[in-house]
């Protein structure tokens, strides 16, 4: 792999304390239809959106988006 593929970043924001999938969308994806950005988000994001939240009878993907998260707003390069 050369090193100019490397160097290429996949964009990514870190979120704001009690952002939620429809806030990251709307003010990363404007112009998108929340229903769209919150899929095309949570899809490139697997790893926040399908994390075990740890309560007991919760479903998946209901855990909060948390500040540490790293939260992709593009999607994986092809």
């Amino acid at each position: 792999m050369a090193a100019t593929e490397l160097s290429i970043v996949r964009k990514s924001i870190l979120p704001k304390n009690g952002d939620s999938w429809q806030s990251v969308a709307a003010r990363c994806l404007p112009g998108t239809p929340e229903t769209d950005a919150v899929s095309k988000l949570q899809s490139w994001n697997l790893h926040v959106f399908m994390r075990a939240s740890g309560a007991a009878g919760s479903m998946r993907g209901t855990n909060p988006i948390l500040p540490s998260d790293v939260i992709f707003i593009e999607p994986p390069r092809a």
